[in-house]
C-alpha cells in the first residue's frame, strides 16, 4: 500500500513561545518523516518567531518545513496560503499553540482512510499558557461545561459525527469541493469551513483517540480578547448560517437580559427582584463550578480562578456578540 503524502499547515503569528514546540511534537509523529512537509504561513511576525524556526531547521533539517508569507495577517488567509503551497494528498492543519501526541497525524490519516469523516479531528488537552495560578484556573475554565458549552472537543465524549472539530484533517479533494476557507471571516473559519463540508454531504468526525496539547491564554486580559473576537465574529457567521445556532451561543441573550434588567430596575421593583434572582442563581453556578473544579484538580485556588475566568469568557463573548448585531442593524439602515 502507498503511504499518503501529508501536509501539515500552521498559521502563525507571533508565537515564539511556542512554535518550537510544535515543532519539536511533530519531529516525534510516528508518522514517516519522508512523507510529511510542514507549512509554516507567518503574518509576518514582529518578535523572534522566525529565528525559532531556523533554529530548528539548523538542528533539524530530516524535518521538511517551509515558511510562506501572509502578509493580511488573518488566519483563514494563512490557510488558504498554506493549501496552495501544499504538495500533500491530505491536509492536517495545526495551532502554533498545540503539540500533538506523537500519533496524532498516524490516527488522522487512519480516520481519513478508514471513511469515518470527510474532516476528522480529536480532543484537546488544555494546558495553562503561561505560569500561576490564574492561568492554571483559565485552563481548567476552557475545558469546563460551563465554559465551553458541549463543545465536545474540548469536553471529551465517544468517538462520532460532530458539527465541528478543532483543526482537522482533510483530503485536499474536499477543498477541491467545497472551496476554500473564506477569508471574510478572520475568526469562526474552521466552523465555516465545516459547515459547507456538511452541506456538501461530509461527515465531520471527532475521535477522542486524536490527542494533541493546546495552551489556552494566560491572562484574563488575552482570554477577554480571545473571547471577544469570537462573539463577535459568531454573530456574523450565523447571520450566514442561522440554522447552526447551539444553545452554548446564548451568551449574547444571558447579557442582554442583564443590561435590560439593570435598565429596567431603575424604574420597577420586580426587575430588581429578578435581577438578583439571575444574579444569585449565576453566581452559585460559578461557585459550583469552582468547587468543584477544585476538588477535581486538587487545587483550591480554583475555587476562585475558575469562576472569574469562565464569567469572562461569557461576558466578553456575549457583549462583543451584541455590539456585533448592533453595528450590522446600524450599517443596513
Amino acid at each position: 500500500m502507498s503511504i499518503p503524502k501529508i501536509s501539515i499547515i500552521v498559521p502563525c503569528y507571533n508565537e515564539q513561545d511556542t512554535i518550537y514546540l510544535l515543532l519539536e511534537s511533530l519531529l516525534e509523529q510516528t508518522y514517516p518523516q519522508q512523507e510529511m512537509e510542514v507549512v509554516i504561513v507567518d503574518g509576518m511576525s514582529t518578535d523572534r518567531t522566525r529565528e525559532q524556526i531556523a533554529a530548528f531547521q539548523g538542528a533539524h533539517p530530516q524535518l521538511n518545513i517551509q515558511i510562506v508569507d501572509n502578509p493580511k495577517r488573518t488566519i483563514p488567509a494563512a490557510l488558504n496560503r498554506a493549501i496552495e503551497a501544499a504538495q500533500g494528498e491530505m491536509i492536517v492543519r495545526l495551532d502554533a499553540h498545540s503539540m500533538p501526541r506523537p500519533d496524532y497525524v498516524a490516527r488522522s490519516v487512519e480516520a481519513l482512510e478508514a471513511g469515518l469523516g470527510e474532516n476528522v479531528g480529536g480532543v484537546w488537552e488544555i494546558r495553562p499558557g503561561g505560569q500561576g495560578r490564574l492561568a492554571r484556573a483559565i485552563a481548567v475554565a476552557a475545558a469546563h461545561p460551563l465554559g465551553a458549552g458541549d463543545a465536545r472537543y474540548r469536553v471529551g465524549g465517544q468517538a462520532s459525527a460532530v458539527d465541528t472539530v478543532p483543526f482537522g484533517a482533510f483530503r485536499r479533494e474536499l477543498v477541491d469541493r467545497i472551496g476554500y476557507f473564506d477569508e471574510t471571516l478572520p475568526i469562526n473559519e474552521d466552523y465555516e469551513f465545516n459547515v459547507r463540508a456538511r452541506q456538501a454531504g461530509a461527515i465531520i468526525w471527532l475521535d477522542p483517540a486524536i490527542r494533541s496539547v493546546y495552551f489556552a491564554r494566560a491572562s484574563l486580559s488575552d482570554l477577554a480578547c480571545q473571547y471577544w473576537r469570537y462573539g463577535y465574529w459568531k454573530l456574523r457567521m450565523l447571520l450566514r448560517y442561522p440554522h447552526t445556532f447551539r444553545w452554548r451561543q446564548l451568551s449574547g441573550a444571558f447579557v442582554l437580559t442583564w443590561l435590560g434588567l439593570g435598565l429596567l430596575s431603575i424604574w420597577f421593583v420586580f426587575a430588581r427582584w429578578l435581577l438578583l434572582a439571575e444574579a444569585i442563581i449565576y453566581i452559585s453556578a460559578l461557585s459550583m463550578a469552582g468547587i468543584q473544579s477544585a476538588f477535581k484538580e486538587r487545587d483550591f485556588s480554583l475555587v476562585f480562578g475558575v469562576p472569574m475566568a469562565i464569567a469572562v469568557m461569557h461576558f466578553s463573548w456575549g457583549t462583543a456578540f451584541l455590539w456585533s448585531l448592533v453595528e450590522y442593524l446600524t450599517l443596513r439602515k
